[in-house]
């Protein structure tokens, strides 16, 4: 069964992007609990691109299909599951790159929502909180996607999202999205 090409963010409004995510439907990999199995000599690198035995895959449908079945341990490791086999994944650092924004709104009655490399579309709020972590080659600002997976936001729409930010003058510096407010500073 071939899967939907993503939607293109642009020409969404974000009735229309609510819409969308109240319609997908991913598997309940939360209550699937096989036996471990091995590892799946799959990574996903930094810059979102995932790899099999070294090599890219590339085939989008095919990665947006694994992204489904992926899962945050309890543990922080992270594994693709189905009902009957759990297999080891490697995530350099978030599974998923956030890649645009669509903002509409001021100040509280903001609202933000983002397109993943996968295809897969994600709102800021309350269960999807935007936060900046400290690493060692500097802060890093992650939404949060499912399941304690998060994307990475990438450099340009961070550089967006300071930008609205500073246009409307909070202090701290952040954005309202969903009713929720998310300090880009760090000093949340």
């Amino acid at each position: 069964m071939p899967m939907d090409p993503p939607p293109d963010l642009s020409s969404l409004s974000l009735t229309d992007i609510a819409r969308l995510l109240a319609e997908k439907r991913l598997p309940p990999v939360e209550k699937w609990n096989p036996d471990h199995c091995g590892d799946s000599e799959m990574r996903i690198a930094r810059d979102g691109t995932w790899f099999h035995q070294g090599s890219p895959i590339g085939r989008e449908a095919m990665v947006r299909l694994f992204s489904t079945i992926l899962r945050r341990e309890a543990d922080g490791s992270f594994v693709l599951v189905t009902p009957v086999e759990k297999l080891s994944i490697e995530v350099e650092d978030a599974p998923f790159l956030a890649v645009e924004l669509k903002s509409e709104g001021e100040g509280r009655d903001r609202a933000l929502a983002f397109r993943l490399n996968i295809g897969d579309l994600v709102t800021a709020g309350p269960d999807n909180a935007i936060h900046i972590r400290e690493t060692a080659d500097g802060p890093h600002p992650y939404l949060h996607v499912r399941g304690g997976l998060e994307a990475l936001v990438s450099r340009s729409v961070y550089y967006e999202l300071m930008n609205l930010a500073l246009d409307e003058g909070a202090d701290p510096v952040g954005l309202w999205s969903g009713g929720a407010f998310f300090a880009l500073d760090g000093s949340q």
